[in-house]
Order: structure tokens, then C-alpha cells, then sequence
């Protein structure tokens, strides 16, 4: 339901039993009404099971190899003249793994008590100024060289975090895939429209 004056609310209809089964599961359920004094105490409202958790040295190496490596995907459709693949594979495969490392750098420089709210939206509150205007410049508009400018930024602010994040929990940073990826990038950047080979 969505009134007038802008307030919203989801309603979920369910049977007593069902409700009661699973009421207070979410730690961020809070009572508002109930008429009928039905509903169990539970412990005050809390965001603990939505603070960031930290990484594991795979999760770390999977989030790290994959970035790097979906990186000449995006180089391949803004050659190729394929935005909408190219477009699709930075937000939602290369975004993801930029937003998993921004999420351990948030949790790790706050001791993990922090959420940064559903889909990010609490980066800016935790992120330092200058990482926050990196991460804005990673959102570009359909032109190629708006577009190549944000890949580059975007893999600027991910090296800085990934490193910080490895030194902090004594993982391996992968900077041979991140240098020779960049390499290569700044290569197809300048690569002619009308070329048969990549060299």
C-alpha cells in the first residue's frame, strides 16, 4: 500500500500458526499491533544478521579471479560495438564483485558491526569521501569513451580495496591478473574498429 503523504507498507498475509512459526526470525522485526496480545516476546530490534561478514581466503581469491577475468568481456563488447552485453556484464557480473569487495572494506574498517544495506545503499555513509567519488565515477552513460573511463576508475578503486582487504587478512593479492588484465585492456581501448588481429 502506498498512501499520499509517501508512506508505505507491505502487507503479507498469513494464518496465526504460520506467523507464529517464524516471528521473530528476522532480528529487525519490531511489534506494532496486536490486539489480540498473541505474539510472543522477542529480543529489541537489531541489524546484526545484515552486518557484513568477512571474507574467507576463497571467497577473497573467487571474487578477485573473477573480476579481472570478466574484465576482457567488457573490453570485447565495447570493441565489438555490443552495448547492451557490455553494459549488462559490468553491472551485473563486474559491479557485483566491486560491491562484495567495497562490502569487506566497509565491514573490515568498522569490526564487522555494520550493514551497508540492501543493494549498497549505505556505501556512502561508510566509504572515506575519495573512495566515494570512485565509486560514483564507476556509473557512465552509453558512450564508449564514458564507458572505458568508468572501467578504468572502477578497476582503480577495486585494486586499492582488494589490496588493502588481502594485507588486513594476510591474503595473496592477485597483481600479475591485475597487471596484465590492464595491459590489455588499455590495448583493446586502442585497438582499431577495423582490425583483424589483437596484435
Amino acid at each position: 500500500m502506498l498512501f499520499k503523504d509517501g508512506n508505505r507498507i507491505d502487507l503479507h498475509i498469513q494464518t496465526k500458526e504460520a506467523m507464529l512459526d517464524e516471528y521473530g526470525e528476522d532480528k529487525l522485526t519490531i511489534p506494532l499491533l496486536d490486539k489480540d496480545n498473541c505474539l510472543p516476546p522477542i529480543p529489541i530490534s537489531t541489524d546484526i544478521d545484515y552486518h557484513v561478514q568477512p571474507p574467507t581466503e576463497p571467497a577473497f581469491i573467487s571474487c578477485t579471479n573473477n573480476f579481472w577475468w570478466c574484465m576482457q568481456n567488457l573490453a570485447k563488447g565495447i570493441w565489438r560495438d555490443e552495448l547492451p552485453y557490455a553494459k549488462r556484464m559490468f553491472e551485473e557480473i563486474t559491479r557485483s564483485d566491486l560491491d562484495k569487495m567495497v562490502r569487506w572494506w566497509i565491514g573490515h574498517n568498522h569490526d564487522f558491526e555494520v550493514s551497508t544495506g540492501k543493494m549498497g545503499k549505505y556505501f556512502k555513509k561508510y566509504l572515506p569521501e575519495p573512495f566515494w567519488e570512485l565509486y560514483e565515477r564507476t556509473y557512465s552513460d552509453s558512450h564508449y569513451d564514458n564507458f572505458w573511463d568508468s572501467i578504468f576508475v572502477t578497476c582503480e578503486l577495486f585494486r586499492t580495496l582488494a589490496k588493502e582487504v588481502a594485507s588486513d587478512f594476510s591474503f595473496s593479492y592477485p597483481a600479475d591478473d591485475d597487471e596484465n588484465m590492464t595491459e590489455y585492456l588499455r590495448h583493446v581501448r586502442t585497438l582499431p574498429r577495423d582490425a583483424q588481429d589483437i596484435y
